[in-house]
């Protein structure tokens, strides 16, 4: 023990610790006569030192013996000279760590654990580290103890509470991707870590951001791994303990007033943060001003981390930052200056300075120094006319979002000049409006605006600089008013001038500004007057002689009369019920009547809109207003003139949007009825008779209206299947909608027909009866019964004669739709229909029938008589004439009687398809018997064709039988048979392929077998792999256990048992003196599953040894069981089954139809199985 002021040995103490043991750590607490020190043994002491008649005593007291626990680690908690009264230090604190937990003790005023905090496994070789520091958390000061071992760092909070008891509680924890040899605190909020590579890391530790990394391998950091394998006392300590000595480093690391130094092997280095002010001047040395603009920009706003040498209030650190940002921008400006390229594009100029004046700029608003701004700043960068341009830009975006407002009266005359040199007047006309304009020269920026159209910012530019709302006006009225009288076309300018002068003058009499803000309270009510006294002047200021009254609201009534009257009516909503307000409403009013209803010069549209106006005004309930009654009389002979058809629909829609708004009260409604029927305005008729519930008479109103005479249908279903009517009223619409069902008819078959099978199904057959026109009683018939129209047959149930009279129509108007029709109509009488189609002669239809019937024959010679006829007339034809269509239609009756015959054979026994299939082959063989001219012509297509039913009847008829139908033929009968030829060789090349075919078949049938049988054999005969060690009942590895009687099964499901274990849950029977087993765990899980799925192969022998023993020829239940697991791997259709069911769907394409009685075949198929899968890849092996 030495004393470091005089360099005096003070006491050499011998018996602090066990001999043989090296000292790790020695450390003294607050108190100076108190140590503690932790020897290689893992225990701890603590050293009391006394000084007693001069003499120098040291007592030693074990706190913590190695034998319970290693500790390698040990921190006393020191409190700073003004925390040395914090109640806590009274405890006198210890930590110590040891490899699997660390404890927190109380030295004062008697021995006491506080805390024991086990950590879990962790890396052996990481070295456990404690560390104290005083935080501020939640208004208090407190210690926390940072501890580490690994990767990840534990802070654990210590308070005292009221009652004198220490409480620790775990704070957030830190997750870091390296391992930690050294942690330090700098100060409450920074810690310094240390990597097992010699790398720091500055982490902050409230938001656990790594703020820097240092390489520090140059130090040649000093171990301590000497005295924790303990080399100068024989090395006599545990494994664990020298393991982590590898790492341990505690004596080469101390910290001391914000800094900390690293002792190495041949110096010793010091790391400190720097300040904030030293931080900010790193990055302005290396020319990095922008970083550091950000960095002092995030200490005056107090968000930077690890902060040094700020103090003080937060005010006046603020006021030193801001100084040394100002210093900075000034220094940025004339660096920029400096560097601009002087040669070169001036692109280039521009782009060197947008890179650098936005950020001057920015930061010289975030401090507030405009004074700043525009003056040095602004001084600097005119220097350079670019640089000028671009600090104006810049301020733009700050002008429009209102951050910028007291710009000098130079800036702004120069931002002004800018952005008309730049012909930027968008721009120019958007920042004017944000401005405090009142330094400006007003009328040169008044002639500014108004020669470049920018009329948004001349009214701005009149009422924030003059208080001047009517001058706007005047000049708008001035350009829009001419055309206008002239009854000329706006060009665009001036519709976008008038457009604006209409929201200006509603700005104004709501008591906002233009275009955005509010008038100042105390001149809303000055404002409003004026402008209402301009709009009702009977003359303009400059007017001639022969101007019309009131020419301003005559103007605005031209521009947009809809729109005015709009801003009128929201003026109207704002303005209270005082005296002054309603002679203004009253006066206004009756300016626009005498304006209006004098002049002949408005549309119907725009007086219209005027008395809407006034209906609207007049149905409020507290109206005021009085509008003569005759005017409206007068409006409604103007808008139902029958003398003008012009307009008809905007007249219309003007009278309806008029008693919309409240203006029915104005008239006499059986007036107004007969005058809108007159001048044909049937939808005010509709309005009428729907308040009158007269809902009957809306019908004609529909029927009669050109326009929305489809919309009926939807009119009458919504009144009779909608609540909210009375039996009556819904009565009185049936019963019209039936006396008009002709015409509902004529106008739309098919939604009449909806209509009628919904609401009218039980007085179909009356309309039926009243129809006289035929062919409208064809087009409802077919909308009604024809399921394709869409109508639900259920709703209609007629009588069988009501089907046979629509059959009868459709024969007559359309008999190409019978047939397709007869196979979707679901009621009609068999015999009566036929008789129908035989007497317009429809053979198809007839031949349908009849085999629906069940009359196939009668089916069949229906179809052999059509293609007979058709053949003859071929035979006899002309040369000149056209046999091309001829021939096609032969060629199609052909196919829909062979269709026919292929349809019906399955039923028929071998007589019945003979006397189907030889008169078809006879009909088209006959026609080539014939010889002469023209035979050939059409002989080679008539053979085509023959082929065709020669193939086809070869499906059911033998071919010995069709060849000795040939052969008996007296034509073919005699001298060669080359007439035939073509025929028979055909019939040869149909064997040919069939044969092809099944040899075909039966090869891949082989083939699949084979390759069955093949991993079969395969499976069977390949080694078991258990995919475990242990057994699966009593969880223990087989190679511990080693008992006599006890032997290894394994199964070929993977699951390994002993015998014992087997037997106890009864998975064992004897069967012919042989022992069968059963996988317990697969045949638990599968209960009702076949016992030989389950029964497995022994395998005898010691756990070391799992050898396959079998001699038994056949198959043993362990094969038995591959084999049944293979055929579940590849379970799938049988290949006869799909065969079967080929051929079988082939067949039914070819006969189509079958006997009602027989089921739909497609619920049993094959392919509807949901097992049925193609395996377009051989299947994969059995488990390994």
């Amino acid at each position: 023990m030495w004393d470091l002021a005089s360099g005096k040995l003070l006491r050499s103490i011998t018996d602090a610790h066990p001999p043989g043991t090296a000292i790790l750590h020695i450390k003294f607490t607050d108190d100076p006569t108190l140590a503690i020190c932790n020897d290689s043994g893992g225990s701890v002491f603590e050293l009391s030192f006394k000084r007693v008649m001069g003499v120098r005593t040291c007592e030693s007291r074990c706190l913590f013996s190695g034998s319970k626990g290693e500790v390698c680690c040990i921190e006393p908690l020191h409190a700073k000279v003004e925390l040395r009264d914090h109640p806590i230090t009274q405890y006198s604190l210890l930590a110590m760590a040891s490899l699997t937990k660390i404890l927190v003790i109380g030295l004062k005023p008697s021995l006491k654990v506080w805390m024991t905090f086990p950590y879990g496994r962790m890396d052996p070789s990481s070295v456990p580290l404690l560390a104290w520091h005083f935080v501020a958390v939640q208004n208090s000061v407190n210690p926390m103890l940072a501890f580490c071992r690994g990767d990840v760092v534990h802070f654990l909070l210590v308070k005292r509470d009221d009652t004198g008891a220490i409480h620790v509680t775990k704070q957030r924890q830190l997750h870091l991707h390296y391992d930690l040899i050294n942690f330090t605190w700098i100060n409450s909020r920074t810690a310094v870590l240390l990597d097992s590579v010699e790398k720091l890391h500055v982490i902050d530790r409230q938001t656990q951001e790594e703020l820097e990394t240092i390489e520090i391998s140059e130090v040649q950091l000093v171990y301590n791994s000497s005295h924790f394998k303990s080399l100068a006392t024989g090395g006599n300590v545990s494994e664990a303990l020298a393991l982590v000595g590898e790492k341990a480093c505690y004596q080469s690391i101390s910290s001391c007033g914000g800094q900390v130094f690293y002792l190495g092997t041949k110096s010793v280095h010091v790391m400190t943060l720097r300040s904030w002010r030293e931080r900010v001047d790193h990055l302005l040395k290396q020319e990095r001003l922008t970083d550091a603009l950000a960095l002092a920009w995030s200490f005056y706003e107090g968000k930077a981390k690890a902060v040094v040498g700020l103090s003080g209030d937060t005010s006046k650190r603020k006021a030193v930052i801001a100084d040394r940002m100002v210093e900075i921008l000034l220094h940025y400006a004339d660096r920029t200056l400096k560097k601009c390229p002087d040669q070169g594009k001036i692109q280039v100029m521009e782009q060197h300075f947008q890179d650098v004046v936005p950020v001057i700029v920015d930061y010289s608003l975030l401090l507030q120094r405009t004074d700043l701004l525009f003056n040095q700043i602004y001084d600097k960068m005119s220097e350079n006319s670019v640089a000028k341009g671009v600090f104006l830009e810049c301020l733009e975006p700050y002008i429009l979002s209102d951050k910028l407002m007291g710009i000098t009266a130079q800036v702004m005359k120069d931002l002004l000049l800018h952005f008309q040199d730049k012909n930027r007047l968008e721009n120019l006309e958007a920042c004017i409006v944000h401005m405090d304009i009142t330094s400006l020269d007003i009328q040169q920026v008044v002639l500014l605006c108004w020669e470049n159209h920018l009329y948004d910012a001349m009214i701005y530019v009149y009422n924030s600089g003059m208080n001047d709302f009517i001058s706007p006006m005047e000049k708008l009225f001035k350009v829009i008013a001419p055309p206008l009288n002239a009854g000329k076309s706006l060009t665009d300018e001036q519709v976008v001038m008038g457009n604006k002068l209409l929201v200006y003058i509603s700005c104004c009499l709501a008591g906002r500004a233009y275009p955005l803000g509010d008038i100042p309270e105390d001149l809303v009510p000055l404002v409003k007057n004026q402008v209402f006294e301009f709009l009702i002047r009977l003359h303009s200021t400059e007017g001639s002689v022969d101007e019309e009254v009131y020419p301003y609201v005559r103007t605005l009534l031209h521009f947009d009369t809809r729109e005015f009257l709009n801003v009128l009516a929201l003026t109207f909503e704002d303005f209270k019920n005082d005296k002054q307000a309603v002679e203004y409403q009253q006066r206004i009013v009756d300016i626009l009547l005498k304006v209006m209803v004098e002049n002949s010069d408005f549309t119907p549209s725009q007086v219209g809109c005027l008395f809407t106006f006034l209906a609207r005004q007049l149905a409020k309930p507290n109206n005021t207003l009085f509008v003569n009654r005759t005017l409206f009389d007068q409006v409604l002979e103007f808008l139902c003139s029958p003398d003008d058809d012009s307009r008809h629909s905007e007249r219309q829609q003007v009278l309806l949007e008029l008693l919309q708004a409240g203006g029915i009260v104005q008239f006499e409604e059986t007036r107004l009825i007969q005058m809108a029927e007159k001048a044909e305005f049937y939808q005010i008729c509709e309005f009428m008779y729907e308040r009158q519930l007269r809902y009957d008479k809306i019908i004609g109103c529909y029927l009669r209206d050109p326009v929305r005479k489809e919309e009926v249908f939807n009119y009458i279903h919504n009144i009779l299947s909608m609540p909210g009517y009375s039996a009556e009223e819904k009565q009185s619409v049936w019963q019209k909608a039936l006396e008009h069902i002709e015409e509902l008819l004529l106008l739309s078959p098919c939604k009449a027909a909806d209509l009628v099978a919904i609401h009218f199904s039980e007085q179909i057959e009356s309309i039926i009866t009243n129809l006289q026109d035929q062919f409208l009683l064809f087009q409802f018939l077919r909308s009604l019964l024809d399921p394709r129209e869409g109508i639900n047959q259920d709703l209609i149930h007629l009588p069988p004669c009501v089907t046979e009279q629509f059959i009868e129509l459709l024969c007559q108007y359309s008999p190409d739709q019978v047939l397709e029709t007869l196979k979707v109509l679901e009621y009609c009488r068999l015999e009566e229909t036929i008789q129908i189609t035989q007497k317009h002669q429809l053979h198809e239809a007839s031949s349908y029938l009849l085999e629906k019937k069940g009359d196939i024959h009668g089916a069949f010679l229906v179809m052999l008589e059509r293609l007979q006829s058709k053949l003859l007339t071929l035979t006899q034809e002309d040369e000149s004439s056209a046999e091309l269509p001829l021939l096609e239609s032969i060629e199609d009756t052909l196919m829909k009687t062979i269709a026919l015959c292929q349809r019906n054979s399955h039923n028929l026994d071998q007589q019945q398809q003979e006397a189907l299939w030889f008169p078809l082959l006879e009909a088209m063989m006959s026609p080539q018997k014939l010889s002469g001219s023209s035979q050939c012509r059409y002989s080679e297509s008539l053979k085509s064709l023959t082929m065709q039913v020669l193939n086809n009847m070869a499906a059911f008829i033998a071919l010995p039988s069709i060849l000795q139908r040939i052969l008996q033929d007296p034509v073919y009968g005699k001298g060669k048979l080359g007439e035939i030829q073509g025929l028979v060789l055909g019939m040869l090349d149909t064997f040919n392929y069939e044969q092809t075919l099944l040899e075909t078949t039966t090869s891949l049938l082989n083939h699949d077998l084979h390759w069955s049988l093949c991993n079969l054999r395969a499976s069977v005969t390949r080694g078991l792999t258990p995919k475990q060690d242990y057994c699966c009942v009593c969880l223990q590895q087989y190679k511990r256990r080693q008992e006599t009687a006890d032997e290894i099964i394994v199964f070929s499901c993977g699951h390994l048992y002993h015998s014992l274990c087997l037997l106890s849950k009864e998975c064992g029977t004897v069967t012919k003196g042989l022992m069968r087993w059963m996988c317990y765990k697969c045949n638990s899980s599968n209960k009702g599953g076949k016992l030989s799925e389950n029964f497995s192969e022994l395998k005898k022998g010691s756990g070391a040894s799992l050898a396959q023993t079998s001699s038994e020829t056949l198959l043993d239940p362990q094969q038995i069981q591959a084999f049944d697991q293979l055929c579940r791997l590849n379970r799938g259709t049988s290949r006869l089954a799909l065969l079967t069911e080929l051929s079988r769907s082939h067949g039914g394409e070819k006969h189509g139809l079958l006997s009602v009685s027989q089921g739909d075949p497609a619920t049993s198929s094959v392919f509807q199985n949901e097992n049925f899968q193609l395996h377009l890849a051989p299947p994969p092996l059995a488990e390994d």
